[in-house]
C-alpha cells in the first residue's frame, strides 16, 4: 500500500462554469474518498481573469462565501485562483493597489489556499521570472492565505506554449525557482500540457529547477477546447504510478465540463495510489463508475466507453440517436450529462479559449 499525496481539484477549464449545487456535491464526494481541497478558477469566470479588478457581483460572492463554509464542514481547504491578467507588464502603484484590494475581498471569504496565476498570457519578456517573483512576494506580504501557490506562464516543457504565448526566456523555471520564496508553491502539468503520464525521473528534475517539489496540475479529465470537448474523458486513471508520490507537494486534478461524470476518474485516482503496483486501471473504473452511477448505468457506461470516450461526438454518426435514448432513459445528473453532451451543448470554441 502506498502514501498518495494530498489530492485535490483545480477547477481550471475553459467553457461553463459549473453549478453550485453540483460542485458542492463534487467537493463533499470527493472528501469522503480523500480530497482535501478544491481552488476555485474556472477559465469562464472573468472578474478571476480579463476583469480580475472588479469583484464579483453579490450574488457570486454569496455563492463563493457559502461554497468556502461548505468546504470547511468536511474539512477540504478552499481556494481561489486569480489570473491578473498580464500585471507583471506594468506592475506600477495603481496596479498594486488594485491587487491588494482585489485580494483583501477574496480573503474575506475564509481563503485556505490562493493561487496567483500567469498561464495563458503573453511570456517573452526576458525579466519575467523576475517580475513574477516580486508580485507573489507582494502578494504574500499580505494575504490572509495560509498556502500561496503560482502557475508559472510556462508551467510544462510542452513546446506549444512558445508557439502560442511567445518564446520562454533561457533559464525562466530555474530563475523563478531560486527567486520565489521557498514557501510559494508552483503548478506543473508535466512534460505536455495534458501529460499522458508521469515519471518520478522527469519530476525529479522539475523539482531541482525550481528548487521545490512541484505541485501538480494535471490535466485529466478536462476535456474543454475544439478538440477535447468532443469526447467524455470517463477512464480510470493511468501513466500515475504510486512511486510518484514522494516526487510531488499535492496533485491536482482538472476536471471535466461534467461534473459528476468527473467523479468517475476523479476515484480511480485514489486507488492509483493506494493499491500501487497492484492497481488494475479497468477493475478501478467499474467500481467507480457503479459507485457514482449505480449497478446498471455503470455497466452501460462500461459499454459505451468506445463511442463516448475514444470515437469522439464528430465520429458517432446514427450512434447519437441511439445513445441519446438509451441515456436519457436514466435520471442519474451523470447520464443526463451525457444526453447534454450528445446534443452538442458542451463544445467549446477557439474564440472561447481566446477571449477567456
Amino acid at each position: 500500500m502506498s502514501t498518495a499525496p494530498q489530492l485535490g481539484i483545480i477547477e481550471g477549464y475553459f467553457g461553463t462554469p459549473w453549478r453550485w449545487d453540483d460542485r458542492t456535491h463534487v467537493m463533499r464526494t470527493l472528501a469522503d474518498h480523500g480530497y482535501r481541497f478544491f481552488i476555485y478558477a474556472p477559465k469562464a469566470d472573468a472578474h478571476l481573469r480579463r476583469r480580475w479588478k472588479e469583484p464579483h457581483p453579490r450574488e457570486t460572492h454569496e455563492a463563493l462565501a457559502g461554497f468556502a463554509a461548505a468546504c470547511r464542514v468536511a474539512g477540504v481547504r478552499f481556494g481561489v485562483g486569480l489570473s491578473p491578467f498580464e500585471v507583471y507588464r506594468h506592475f506600477d502603484d495603481d496596479a498594486r493597489a488594485t491587487l491588494r484590494a482585489r485580494i483583501a475581498v477574496l480573503d474575506s471569504l475564509g481563503l485556505d489556499d490562493l493561487a496567483i496565476l500567469f498561464d495563458d498570457m503573453r511570456g517573452d519578456i526576458a525579466d519575467l521570472a523576475t517580475r513574477q517573483a516580486g508580485i507573489i512576494a507582494f502578494v504574500a506580504s499580505f494575504t490572509k492565505a495560509t498556502r500561496l501557490i503560482t502557475c508559472p506562464s510556462y508551467y510544462t516543457d510542452d513546446a506549444v506554449l512558445d508557439r502560442v504565448f511567445g518564446a520562454r526566456p533561457a533559464n525562466y523555471l530555474e530563475d523563478l525557482g531560486r527567486l520565489l520564496d521557498p514557501k510559494v508553491e508552483v503548478f506543473w502539468t508535466g512534460e505536455e500540457v495534458c501529460a499522458r503520464a508521469y515519471s518520478p525521473g522527469h519530476l525529479a528534475d522539475v523539482a531541482g529547477k525550481l528548487r521545490r517539489k512541484p505541485f501538480l496540475w494535471d490535466n485529466y479529465p478536462v476535456n474543454d477546447g475544439p478538440r477535447m470537448s468532443q469526447h467524455l474523458h470517463l477512464r480510470a486513471f493511468t501513466g500515475r504510478p504510486a512511486a510518484m508520490a514522494g516526487h510531488v507537494a499535492a496533485h491536482a486534478i482538472n476536471p471535466a465540463l461534467q461534473p459528476h461524470l468527473s467523479l468517475i476518474p476523479a476515484l480511480t485516482l485514489v486507488d492509483s495510489y493506494r493499491e500501487g503496483d497492484a492497481y488494475r486501471y479497468m477493475a478501478s473504473f467499474r467500481a467507480a463508475a457503479r459507485a457514482v452511477m449505480g449497478e446498471e448505468a455503470g455497466r452501460l457506461l462500461e459499454g459505451d466507453l468506445l463511442s463516448l470516450q475514444d470515437a469522439g461526438l464528430g465520429n458517432l454518426g446514427e450512434r447519437v440517436q441511439r445513445l441519446r435514448a438509451k441515456w436519457a432513459a436514466h435520471a442519474h445528473p451523470a447520464a443526463q450529462e451525457i444526453v447534454a453532451w450528445l446534443d452538442g451543448k458542451c463544445a467549446i470554441t477557439s474564440e472561447e479559449m481566446l477571449t477567456s
